[in-house]
């Protein structure tokens, strides 16, 4: 669990990229429908729409990468820049090893096949994340490493990212059989599935929400919006068809994500900032609003998802659960919209008017049951059972008001340290919002008396290993020069 928690607070990192892009990419299509629609961009405010989608989806386009950099800063022990470097070179030889082009001299690889769609959907963010574990957990372990002379130069943090590499050699090759047997089975659910109505578009919400952790949600928007399987409700409903003119009710795989997306995510985000912490409040807001505002103009969920859904689990497979069930509802009282990017207004606007949609004016008595429901579902939860959304992470309020005796950070850096036997007692070095965290290695050397003569709250000593200080708000100040003192 600990590790759980440490992952999902990595991940705030990237996340925090996230939601302007997606704002920029609704006003960018917005002002120039060509970007999504094809056609030439002509004129100077289509122009700059199109640098605006540009622009968002450079970050969008790349989240994967974002993850992996991120996840691998974020979970080192001294959140060092090394283990991002390490996260990028793990990332870059296990999306290079496994790319279709690499694949297909190792194996036949037949393009089209399942196989050769799971390998060209490698680049996901569940493969981010990996990385970014990869490039963490290869610096703390081996980042004060020592070789003998004739390899000095190769000691230290530069190992690192040889033995992040070396790792993810063994990682590609286990994928090399797994990735494409999770995938196949995948589409093979998808196929199961799509014959079963309305209810079986709502089993698919259900599972292409629930898979977007792993980047696993690929295999079944192939089956469904493509032509995997002889479907394709994104295609048919772009190329002007209607129901007629194929087997299935058209647009029935897109119609339901529309007012989860564009109601909501707003109404769960509402829920989670006003769940928030008072002392966290602005920085859940300035987190949460501007994703629920990304997801409600061009669909862009991200920002929203990856902002929870490490942090408190059970309430993302709710979440995903809710999308199955209003797209249940919404394709069975005959809404029917599509998008060519995501489920929201630009989309829902450009696409009103393709032969296939119908009802479109359901979309306003759906939003706001879901936005009610979204919003009661998750106000309920996150009270109730006390899940750590943003803004709810376990640091305690009243920590927050802790007021530092000594504003003289070095001098309290310098107690601390005695206190804790002193820097050759140390072994990792860390900080929370209000709590400098360390982990030693002998507790008998820790003088808790002595920590506190420095001015500090106080001492919580969690295992024999683990020695937390409360410091308040400025405890960055005191970790910036703990960190000095220890090198």
């Amino acid at each position: 669990m600990k590790f759980v928690q440490k992952l999902g607070k990595a991940l705030m990192l990237p996340v925090a990229c996230l939601p302007i892009c997606g704002i920029l990419m609704g006003l960018g299509y917005a002002m120039c429908p060509s970007t999504m629609q094809g056609g030439d961009v002509t004129g100077i405010v289509e122009q700059i729409g199109f640098f605006l989608v540009k622009a968002g989806g450079a970050l969008i386009d790349h989240m994967a990468l974002l993850f992996a950099i991120g996840v691998g800063v974020g979970m080192s022990d001294d959140h060092d820049g090394t283990a991002g470097l390490a996260a990028l070179a793990s990332w870059l030889m296990i999306t290079n090893l496994l790319s279709t082009g690499a694949v297909s001299v190792l194996r036949t690889l037949e393009e089209g096949s399942t196989a050769f769609i799971a390998f060209s959907k490698i680049e996901n963010p569940f493969i981010g994340i990996i990385a970014g574990i990869i490039g963490a957990l290869c610096y703390n372990r081996f980042k004060s490493t020592k070789l003998p002379d004739w390899l000095s130069f190769f000691s230290g943090k530069r190992c690192v990212a040889i033995v992040a590499g070396v790792v993810s050699i063994i990682v590609s090759a286990v994928l090399l059989f797994v990735w494409p047997v999770l995938f196949a089975g995948l589409v093979a659910l998808g196929k199961g599935i799509a014959g079963m109505g309305a209810l079986g578009a709502g089993i698919y919400a259900f599972f292409n929400r629930l898979l977007i952790p792993f980047g696993l949600h690929h295999a079944l928007n192939n089956v469904f919006w493509f032509d995997t399987i002889g479907l394709g409700d994104l295609s048919h409903f772009w190329n002007g068809e209607t129901s007629a003119d194929v087997s299935w009710s058209l647009g029935m795989y897109m119609s339901g994500f529309f007012p989860c997306m564009m109601f909501g995510i707003p109404g769960a985000a509402l829920a989670m900032i006003q769940s928030a912490k008072s002392n966290k409040k602005k920085v859940a807001i300035g987190l949460i609003a501007s994703a629920a505002i990304s997801a409600f103009v061009c669909g862009v969920t991200e920002p929203f998802e990856f902002a929870f859904m490490f942090l408190a689990p059970a309430l993302y497979v709710v979440y995903a659960l809710l999308y199955g069930i209003f797209t249940v509802i919404t394709v069975a009282l005959g809404f029917r919209a599509g998008f060519s990017f995501s489920a929201g207004l630009t989309d829902l606007i450009f696409s009103a008017s393709l032969p296939a949609a119908a009802k479109t004016w359901l979309i306003l008595p759906l939003g706001i049951a879901a936005f009610i429901v979204f919003y009661v579902v998750f106000r309920f939860a996150i009270v109730k059972f006390d899940l750590k959304t943003p803004g709810r992470e376990d640091d305690d309020d009243d920590e927050t008001k802790v007021v530092l005796a000594n504003d003289d950070f070095t001098t309290v850096a310098k107690i601390v340290l005695e206190g804790v036997g002193g820097k050759d007692n140390v072994e990792s070095i860390d900080n929370c919002i209000t709590r400098l965290r360390l982990v030693i290695k002998d507790y008998t050397k820790v003088d808790e008396k002595k920590i506190k003569s420095a001015g500090v709250a106080g001492v919580v000593r969690p295992s024999q290993k683990d020695v937390q200080v409360i410091i308040g708000t400025k405890v960055q100040f005191v970790a910036d020069e703990f960190k000095k003192l220890c090198k």
